[in-house]
This record gives C-alpha cells, sequence and structure tokens, in this order.
C-alpha cells in the first residue's frame, strides 16, 4: 500500500510518530479513495493513539506552519503544500437520546473504527515505519468497495440513530460512488427518518447539495424518497409523486419526471443553482393541477406561481436568499417560454422579448428547456430537439443585431423631463414603456437616434410640447 503514501507529509508524519512513541494512521476518505483510484480531495484525517491536538502543534513546529487548534472537538489542522490535514486522538463515542453530540472518551484504534460511520470509511493505512503502509480493515471495506456496497460497521439502526445525519450520508456516498445501500442498511434508514428531525437544516442541505451535485443526482433522491426521508426534509417536493386518471386520461408523474430533467441538467452543466432550477421548475403543479373534460388534465399558471413559492422554498431549506435564489425564480419563471416558440413560428419580437427578461441567463434557460424534453417518443424528442436548434440560432442572430440581452433603455427618464419640461411621474413612465414596446416589437431600432424621433412623436401625441434647448450665456 507504499505507494498510496508518496507525499513527503505522511514519511515526515510516520517519523514523528515513531520519536514520539505514538501509533499513528491516516484515516477515512482519503485511504477509501487512494484505494478506489478516485480524486480526492486535498484533505487527509490523521488518527494518533493519544492527544490529536498535542501531536499536530509537534507537526507544526517541525514543519514551520501554523497549526489550528479545535478544542471543543479535540482536533488540530494544519496546511502543508496542497493537503490540508486535521489530527485527532482515538476515541470511542456514546449518545443522548436527543442528540448527535456524542460524549466521548479516550479510545483505541478498533473503538475508533468501531465509531465510523461506513465500512468504507473506517479502514486506516499505518504511518509508523515497521508497518508503514499496512492497511487496518476490520469490518472488510476492501469487500464492500468491490461490492459496491455502502453499509455501517455496526448495528445500523444504532449507527443511524446515534447520529441520524448519517442516514443523509449514507445516500450521498452511494449516489457520488454509483454504490447501492446495503439492505439491511437501508431498511433501518427506513426506521430512523424522524430522527433526522435533531439535526440541523444547514447540516441537511449540505449533504443534500452533494447529491445534487453528483454525477446522477437522481439515484440519491430515489434513496431519499424511497426512505421516507424526502418527506422529512423536502416534503413539497414529494406531492410530485404520482398519477391521476379520470376517464381513463393520466398525466406524467412530474417527480420521477422532475429526476428526469435533473439528470439531464447533471449531464451538460455542473452548476448547483441550474441543477435546482430543474428541482424547482414543475414544483407548483401539484398546486395548479385541474381536469378538463375536453382536453386532460392541465396545469395552468404553474411557472408563475412556482416561481413565487421558490423564496419560501430557498428559506425553509437553508439555501440562500440571494442572487443564487433569483437564478432558480427566474428560471422557474422563464422555463415555458422556450418550449412555446419551438411549438409556434418564432417571430423576432417574441425572440427578443424572451432576450430581454432572460438578460445573461439566458442560455441557461435554453439549457434547462432542452433538459426538460423527456418524451420516449423518438420521433418527437427529435424534432423538439431539432427545433431548439432554430431557437437557439434565432436567439443569437436577434441578439447581434438589435443587443437586446440585458437591455438598458436608450433615452433616461432625465430625457424625457428635460425636453418636455415635467416632473417625474406617470406621463414620464408611460413614454419610457412605450419606447420599450417599440423597441421589443421590432417598431423601431435599439439605438439613442430612433429611441429621440420617437420620445418626440409620443409626447406630441401626449400634447407635450418640446422644450426650447436653453443656451448658455
Amino acid at each position: 500500500m507504499d505507494d498510496n503514501l508518496q507525499h513527503p507529509i505522511f514519511q515526515l508524519i510516520g517519523g514523528l510518530a515513531d520519536r514520539e512513541k505514538i501509533a499513528c494512521y491516516v484515516i477515512g476518505g482519503y485511504v477509501r479513495d487512494r484505494i478506489m483510484g478516485r480524486p480526492f480531495k486535498n484533505d487527509v484525517d490523521i488518527l494518533v493513539l493519544g492527544s490529536g491536538i498535542d501531536f499536530a502543534t509537534a507537526v507544526g513546529k517541525q514543519l514551520g506552519v501554523k497549526v489550528s487548534v479545535f478544542k471543543s472537538f479535540g482536533t488540530a489542522m494544519l496546511m502543508f503544500d496542497d493537503l490540508q490535514v486535521e489530527f485527532v486522538g482515538a476515541r470511542k463515542e456514546s449518545y443522548r437520546g436527543d442528540s448527535r453530540k456524542p460524549i466521548v472518551e479516550d479510545g483505541t484504534l478498533v473503538d475508533d473504527q468501531n465509531r465510523r460511520d461506513f465500512t468504507i470509511n473506517a479502514m486506516a493505512f499505518s504511518l509508523n515505519a515497521d508497518s508503514f503502509g499496512e492497511l487496518l480493515d476490520p469490518f472488510d471495506g476492501m469487500g464492500d468497495i468491490e461490492k459496491q456496497v455502502v453499509r455501517t460497521p455496526l448495528d445500523p439502526d444504532i449507527t443511524f440513530s446515534d447520529d441520524p445525519l448519517r442516514m443523509m450520508r449514507a445516500i450521498r456516498f452511494a449516489t457520488q460512488l454509483g454504490f447501492h445501500i446495503d439492505p439491511a442498511s437501508f431498511e433501518a434508514i427506513t426506521r430512523n427518518v424522524e430522527r433526522i428531525r435533531i439535526i440541523s437544516k444547514e447540516r441537511i442541505i449540505d449533504e443534500l447539495n452533494k447529491i445534487v451535485l453528483a454525477k446522477k443526482p437522481s439515484i440519491g433522491f430515489n434513496y431519499l424518497f424511497d426512505s421516507g426521508l424526502l418527506k422529512e426534509i423536502f416534503p413539497v417536493m414529494c406531492q410530485l409523486y404520482g398519477v391521476d386518471y379520470i376517464d381513463g386520461k393520466g398525466h406524467k408523474d412530474n417527480f420521477y419526471h422532475t429526476l428526469e430533467v435533473l439528470d439531464n441538467v447533471a449531464e451538460l452543466s455542473e452548476d448547483l443553482w441550474l441543477r435546482w432550477a430543474a428541482i424547482m421548475h414543475d414544483i407548483a403543479k401539484p398546486a395548479t393541477k385541474r381536469f378538463d373534460p375536453k382536453i386532460g388534465w392541465t396545469f395552468h399558471g404553474h411557472e408563475d406561481r412556482g416561481a413565487r413559492m421558490v423564496p419560501k422554498l430557498f428559506a425553509e431549506l437553508k439555501l440562500p436568499q440571494n442572487e443564487k435564489m433569483k437564478f432558480v425564480q427566474k428560471l422557474v419563471q422563464l422555463h415555458l417560454r422556450p418550449i412555446v416558440l419551438v411549438k409556434d413560428i418564432v417571430t423576432d419580437s417574441a425572440v427578443r422579448r424572451l432576450l430581454f427578461e432572460a438578460g445573461d441567463d439566458i442560455d441557461a434557460l435554453m439549457l434547462l428547456c432542452h433538459a426538460d424534453v423527456t418524451t420516449k417518443n423518438a420521433y418527437k424528442k427529435k424534432r423538439y430537439r431539432e427545433n431548439f436548434e432554430l431557437v437557439k440560432q434565432k436567439l443569437k442572430d436577434v441578439e447581434e443585431r438589435d443587443h437586446i440581452r440585458n437591455w438598458q433603455p436608450p433615452v433616461t427618464g432625465e430625457d424625457i423631463m428635460q425636453m418636455f419640461g415635467v416632473e417625474p411621474g406617470r406621463m414620464v413612465g408611460k413614454i419610457k414603456n412605450a419606447i420599450r414596446e417599440a423597441i421589443l416589437e421590432g417598431d423601431i431600432a435599439n439605438s439613442r437616434e430612433a429611441a429621440i424621433d420617437f420620445m418626440k412623436s409620443q409626447g406630441e401625441a401626449l400634447g407635450l410640447p418640446i422644450q426650447p434647448l436653453k443656451r448658455e450665456d
């Protein structure tokens, strides 16, 4: 296993541990990722049989680097070259029923491996010279990697009840690694879902975002839904599930459609917020679902209602209430617009209006709409996709000619007030709106000269005389 410990930090730590007569190991995610041949984030967990803080301080002194100490957690961290190295002493843990914060005592290597969440995260490499690189794998994590399974080291009911966030982590690791959750462990999740209520929403959303960012996030959302966890953490999304029939007419299952759109977006973009737009794009369909005997099921206005729901849902999930939320809200609001353009004859006016409303987010919107085509009819899908390419070209052509993206009015309210000698008020707004509409409709060019000429005609129609230019003495 020496090949997994090529970085010089490991020899240095092992040598110091030998001099201090301390047993020392690298444990957890670094070991798992090295064995799997995965790229790893540049963080390493070092386990010592003794005080992690004291040993980290000694390592920092030898390296000449600053050591950050977290006494309440019994850990310390330092940066060396490209690695973030965290030190902790081996410990054993016990839990109270109403808290995920453990009662911690000093422990042995076995105690520490017993408290780990999953077998694949309980493996360790020795760093001491007499056993350098030796793998310590008491729960057959290697076997679970080969079988591609996420499994708890000990009784899964105790593991998940003690720290309910581990249920989210089990699903997250299964999603990120493309593994499946051991049946006994999954059944334990279903029995302990209500325990997630003692976990802060901030910690839950951190794990959920990691699922959203996975290569195929639907794996995680299916686990969340099937286990009952999704109903606890994001109940509104569960309302998308199911198909109703009246007079033999049904609608598609909007839950699984949403997961398909999410996976489609994930194939094209790593943008977290574009993926959240995919999750939210049909979120208001349950609230707007109606049955019309002539045409079947309708969801009229679900894009408007969904956009209004986004700020509250973001707040409940502890997602940011900033430009990220507004981006998702905008895409939910506009997600049907390109589809309408695909179905109808594309007019320059319609394209200009879409560019005006989407601004710099037009490319993200088009990607979302492309992903929203989930029909199983190969002919329909091909036709939609081909029409989307035509719309994209039309967007490009109109933008190059009219420069509507991130449009700014070519004349200001100040221009209007000076020309007609009026005070701020409704009249100024009326003329500004008329200029904007004329440009979007293509009645005038998007230029200051054309806008001023149009402004004069609007003022004349409203009975506003043009004021003479003031001469400077």
